[in-house]
């Protein structure tokens, strides 16, 4: 079964705040009209920005490389989830019908590990890990994917492509009676051509070496050991390698051949070359483009459990709100690094508060603010060129000074016109405050703002009382008291208006 190519399951359409519009009717690649889209990205492989073409006009298949699930996720995780939404994003804008795979890694060795310190079965550490992913990637506004596998579930697809691959010479099974399967590295010359190394100078693959004719031959089926999981195979019961699951969840569901293979760039050795070696081996085409994101980092160093540094998500949405956070991981052109700070993040949501004041005063001034607009011209370049986030927040901010500038010279139209064609930047960006995933989000939730207005307002008309009878000291000491409270108070030529302060 594969939902890819022209896939039946479709996503389609604008997308209105951070709902998709979507079909789910099965079409042809002739009805769908892409109006001069030039996309272009940095792929891996060729080590260079390439024209994208998709396999087939106006749909894109899309697999990324998800959680292994062995402890809850930090925001170095979730930064690929949120790069690459965005990207999803971007193409359902552009026109493109598409597929997109995340896969669940659920067994592996690290998860063996942690359920016997915890002295739990290995499948509770995955289903704790795999709710909290998904509570990140929903919390942050990411889109569910079209399907998300879980590797266990894909035993028979991985027997099969051991079978392709032993049967035309790239893997055998040792000969020792372990069960273990190992692809054959010297038997496929063109090993190391996305990594872009040579053979000889490859370190030890993954494995035992309990029977490897190379010490660089990798682990596709780990044969049995006492006390861990395992599941039977015609070279014995056993468990999978990491690179094995997702070459069979990715042409399963994408077919043997798709548009976009993503993932962190500190998966394309081993992992995503062992994935391309075995594809390709057992006579599948697989990706035709690899897309990697940077690595977030914390004082330049990786961020991992190991150093003690690592940042879980419902800590960071205590600093900040779920949308802040999300504009501070997508804001940074996805292929760069991020080191992460406590003052960066500020800076991030401080900026991104900027673009909701200015949408809040455009609403008071000019009423709601509707979506659907245009985006502009050099937005729709930035993204189209390698997917250029930070070139296209450059005119996000743009048009918010803009229109504060049109604002402040009553210029309401303008500044409406500005505001409509910036919902719908930030909508692209899944950013935009009045979408239904944000309005309302934080304290100002569940009706608590009109409770929150009824009593501010009256605490500003006694203020205005004050200033009527030239009492500012009175006026000023009511205004401290609120900011003390949280409330901030502008004076505008509307009258008084206030906001929640943020962080």
């Amino acid at each position: 079964m594969t939902v890819s190519g022209c896939p039946t399951r479709r996503e389609t359409g604008r997308i209105r705040g951070s709902t998709v519009i979507a079909s789910h009717s099965a079409a042809h690649p002739e009805t769908v009209t892409l109006d001069n889209v030039s996309l272009r990205f940095y792929d891996t492989r060729a080590r260079q920005v390439r024209d994208f073409t998709p396999l087939h006009e106006g749909c894109v298949s899309l697999y990324l490389c998800g959680a292994t699930v062995q402890a809850p996720p930090h925001i170095g995780h979730i930064r690929s989830g949120v790069n690459f939404d965005i990207l999803r994003r971007w193409l359902i804008h552009r026109g493109y019908a598409v597929t997109f795979c995340r896969n669940v890694t659920d067994i592996d060795d690290k998860i063996i590990r942690v359920a016997k310190d915890e002295g739990v079965q290995w499948w509770e550490v995955s289903e704790r890990n795999q709710r909290a992913f998904t509570y990140a990637y929903d919390v942050l506004g990411c889109l569910p994917p079209t399907v998300e596998p879980r590797a266990t579930g894909h035993v028979p697809e991985m027997v099969e492509l051991m079978h392709r691959l032993i049967d035309r010479g790239h893997a055998y099974a040792a000969e020792d009676g372990s069960g273990d399967v190992y692809f054959d590295v010297p038997s496929y010359p063109e090993y190391g051509e996305l990594s872009n190394q040579r053979v000889e100078q490859m370190r030890t693959g993954e494995g035992d070496e309990r029977d490897k004719r190379d010490p660089r031959d990798f682990a596709l089926w780990k044969g049995a050991r006492p006390g861990e999981p395992q599941w039977p195979t015609p070279w014995g019961p056993g468990r999978p390698g990491w690179h094995l699951e997702c070459s069979a969840m990715a042409t399963k569901y994408l077919g043997p051949v798709f548009d976009i293979h993503g993932g962190g760039i500190d998966l394309v050795f081993p992992h995503h070359e062992n994935e391309s070696a075995q594809s390709k081996a057992a006579g599948d085409g697989f990706a035709r483009y690899w897309l990697h994101n940077g690595m977030l980092t914390t004082g330049g160093e990786k961020m991992s459990k190991s150093l003690g540094n690592s940042l879980l998500i419902p800590l960071m949405i205590r600093r900040v709100r779920p949308v802040e956070l999300r504009y501070y991981l997508g804001q940074a052109h996805y292929r760069s690094s991020l080191d992460y700070s406590d003052e960066a993040l500020q800076e991030a949501a401080a900026a991104y508060q900027r673009i909701e004041g200015f949408l809040t005063r455009v609403a008071e001034v000019a009423g709601p603010v509707p979506a659907g607009a245009e985006v502009p011209a050099d937005f729709a370049a930035a993204l189209d060129d390698d997917l250029g986030v930070s070139q296209a927040l450059a005119i996000v901010h743009g048009h918010v000074r803009e229109g504060n500038t049109a604002l402040a010279d009553g210029a309401k139209e303008r500044a409406a016109e500005l505001a409509a064609e910036l919902r719908t930047m930030l909508a692209v960006l899944g950013l935009d405050p009045l979408s239904e995933q944000w309005a309302g989000s934080g304290a100002e939730s569940a009706g608590m703002r009109d409770v929150i207005d009824a009593l501010v307002s009256v605490a500003l008309g006694q203020r205005q009382a004050a200033r009527a009878r030239k009492d500012y000291a009175a006026a000023d000491e009511i205004r401290d008291q609120l900011g003390a409270a949280g409330v901030l108070v502008e004076d505008t030529p509307q009258g008084p208006r206030w906001e929640l302060k943020r962080g």
